[in-house]
């Protein structure tokens, strides 16, 4: 009989190469939605990837008690992917926080009702450094909640926090995957997705120029792999893993391959900070940058690549199998 995994948000950008990745190795694979209505494009779009005869969904809320302990009944682990993405500050930060946090209570705490071996949850390296100074990082750095680091920064940090301390004591394992961010193709032609909203206007040319941001980046392919690998290999258990580029890479960098690529419309001048500074005080994307803003963080992947085996794909590729994609 086939293990059962529950995850959460199927339908999202990342969760869909991890649940292919998930059917392809054998396990049944109980996908939540917020509306039935999207269960068959996601399984379309998955159709060209993995096997999804062991697919099946159920409707669920993350900020709503109702079903998630009938949905536990009978999986053997929990992939906890869904979380609020926006590139633009919200006008209250809460409405990212809030369900980030209570869904990540409500997720682990079913799960630990229903028994449930393993949890793996997608957290970010926005969690592990965001308001500490330029340098370099490992598994044991921790955002400051306190300074001004955004509302998308402050509900992964608290969303993590609270995911550690749901499981203290208790005897079901934790995983935690923080990505960096996270680029590659989505699947299906419809997919959603910030990153993905960002290349698309790059490559159409709707950014008239490129904001001096330097990032740790990932494809999203790998994301995937080490989550299902967080889910197989003991030694995980009870630990973070940063999957990101060791270096920060600049999002002139990203142009300039895409460029290279054939994409003439994505464009090669940077903007200025003072002009970003400016553009934020009435564009709430441009608000959500000015954490980044001068920030060089590099990371330590060395747990990464020693427990789960990770293979990095090179970003050159990601960057061009994703145009490639989105603009088919």
């Amino acid at each position: 009989m086939s293990e059962r995994v529950l995850v959460t948000g199927v339908g999202g950008y990342v969760a869909m190469h991890v649940t292919a990745g998930l059917l392809n190795q054998g396990y049944e694979v109980l996908g939540t939605v917020r509306s039935s209505a999207r269960a068959d494009a996601v399984k379309a779009a998955m159709s060209s990837s993995a096997w999804v005869d062991k697919l099946s969904f159920v409707e669920l809320d993350l900020l709503r008690d109702g079903g998630w302990s009938d949905a536990m009944e009978g999986c053997d682990y929990v992939m906890h992917i869904a979380s609020p993405f926006f590139l633009a500050e919200p006008r209250d930060e809460n409405d990212m926080i809030k369900p980030a946090v209570e869904g990540t209570i409500r997720v682990l705490s079913a799960a630990k009702r229903a028994g449930v071996k393993r949890a793996v949850v997608t957290s970010s390296v926005v969690a592990m450094t965001s308001g500490l100074p330029n340098g370099r990082y490992g598994v044991d750095a921790w955002s400051d909640v306190g300074a001004n680091i955004g509302a998308y920064a402050k509900s992964k940090t608290l969303a993590e926090r609270a995911a550690w301390d749901c499981v203290a004591g208790g005897s079901m394992e934790l995983v935690v995957i923080n990505p960096g961010f996270i680029l590659g193709p989505p699947l299906g032609s419809s997919a959603d997705g910030q990153s993905v909203s960002m290349i698309s206007d790059l490559i159409a040319g709707k950014m008239p120029m490129i904001p001096d941001v330097a990032m740790s980046m990932v494809d999203v392919r790998d994301v995937a792999q080490l989550h299902v690998a967080a889910l197989q290999v003991a030694d995980a258990a009870g630990r973070r893993f940063v999957a990101a580029s060791e270096e920060p890479v600049a999002m002139a960098k990203l142009a300039s391959v895409l460029k290279a690529a054939g994409y003439s419309k994505v464009p090669s001048r940077k903007a200025p900070n003072f002009a970003i500074k400016l553009m934020s005080l009435f564009d709430r994307e441009a608000k959500g940058m000015l954490p980044q803003l001068g920030v060089r963080i590099s990371y330590d992947t060395r747990q990464t690549r020693d427990i789960l085996q990770w293979q990095e794909t090179p970003l050159e590729k990601t960057f061009v199998d994703m145009a490639k994609a989105i603009s088919k």
